[in-house]
């Protein structure tokens, strides 16, 4: 018995329903465009506001509708609260402060993937800066903003105590089982200089993963943005300047899957005898900065350009751009503040971002 094969078969059907098929493909095209109209409808902005780790945390998102946007930016808020159980310096119970608690006495102590990653990354720029970022300075800040409330100045004999206590080398990472080791006593781990940069990253993370492709959160002076909003070609964003009130036109830059940090001493200082000290503290020294410089990163990620920020507000200045050509993406503007006039520096192709 003669058999048709399963590819003449089918094309003995198609040539004899040509008229049928042409009408399933224009119904068929007709649904397709009315499905592509309706998913290019336009986005909304949305803006939030929520404190977290101390600070207020805004998150600006484009959504299809406010049930979508409060379920997504709930999502976010809330992987920020877990990083701030984990990584707070300020509550007892957290995971960062119970492995500053047992220095000098446990042995390896396995971590979690977030706090892993926050003194991970923290002991390379350690090394990178020769100690001009330390995680371990916990006891000589926390001395500070003891003198910003009272103030007073740190006693010198327990300024020397705690400075004892501060060393990034004292630190040891074991990468293959994600194990941290503190082997002097009395450390304290005080991750204000890279946490927040991180947590925007990981609030972004979420939001990406929820649909949203266009976002913005800033916490403090760190700003973390994804894909400009909708008909823009990127995010635009005022830069600190030493006197807000300046008569110059503020500077802004324009970024996208980008993230900025700004340190310096705007607004956390103390005024000691005449002179001015920053809330950011120098690990080899254990004192305040007395000089003022504004510094603004920009780098791939939030957690780069927090730290970043914090290393380069202590660092020589001639040191500067090879640190940036160790964190791809990376470049700087640098306010000094030299006889109460701004002098302003600009590292690596920031000048490429700006827009006056």
């Amino acid at each position: 018995m003669h058999t048709m094969s399963s590819f003449s078969l089918k094309s003995t059907l198609l040539r004899k329903s040509k008229p049928r098929l042409r009408a399933t493909l224009t119904l068929w095209i007709y649904l397709f465009t009315s499905v592509l109209i309706t998913a290019e409808a336009p986005l909304k902005r949305f803006e939030f506001s929520q404190p977290q780790m101390g600070v207020p945390f805004k998150i600006i998102l484009y959504a299809a509708d406010v049930a979508q946007a409060k379920k997504v930016v709930t999502a976010a808020y809330a992987r920020i609260s877990v990083l701030n159980a984990i990584l707070s310096n300020y509550e007892t119970d957290s995971e960062l402060s119970q492995l500053g608690y047992q220095s000098g006495i446990q042995g390896w102590t396995p971590v979690s993937n977030d706090l892993f990653r926050i003194i991970s990354r923290s002991q390379r720029l350690s090394q990178i800066t020769d100690g001009a970022f330390d995680l371990t300075i916990g006891p000589v800040a926390a001395s500070w903003r003891n003198a910003r409330r009272t103030k007073m100045f740190p006693k010198k004999d327990q300024l020397r105590r705690f400075l004892g206590r501060v060393g990034w080398q004292h630190v040891k990472v074991d990468y293959s089982r994600r194990q941290i080791y503190l082997n002097s006593t009395g450390m304290r781990l005080d991750p204000g200089g890279i946490a927040k940069g991180d947590a925007l990253d990981q609030a972004l993370v979420v939001l990406q993963q929820h649909g949203i492709k266009s976002a913005l959160v800033a916490g403090a002076g760190d700003i973390a943005v994804t894909a400009p909003p909708p008909g823009r070609e990127a995010w635009r964003i005022q830069l600190s300047e030493f006197n807000e009130k300046a008569d110059h036109l503020p500077t802004h830059v324009h970024l996208k899957n980008q993230a900025i940090a700004t340190s310096g001493d705007l607004f956390q200082f103390v005024e000691l005898d005449g002179i001015r000290y920053s809330h950011i503290v120098d690990p080899k020294s254990g004192i305040g900065l007395t000089e003022r410089r504004l510094v603004s990163v920009i780098a791939p990620k939030g957690i780069e350009a927090d730290s970043l920020a914090t290393a380069l507000s202590i660092l020589d200045l001639n040191l500067v751009e090879s640190t940036l050509d160790r964190y791809p993406g990376t470049s700087a503007r640098i306010l000094l503040l030299e006889n109460e006039t701004p002098v302003e520096r600009f590292y690596g192709s920031f000048q490429r971002f700006v827009d006056r």
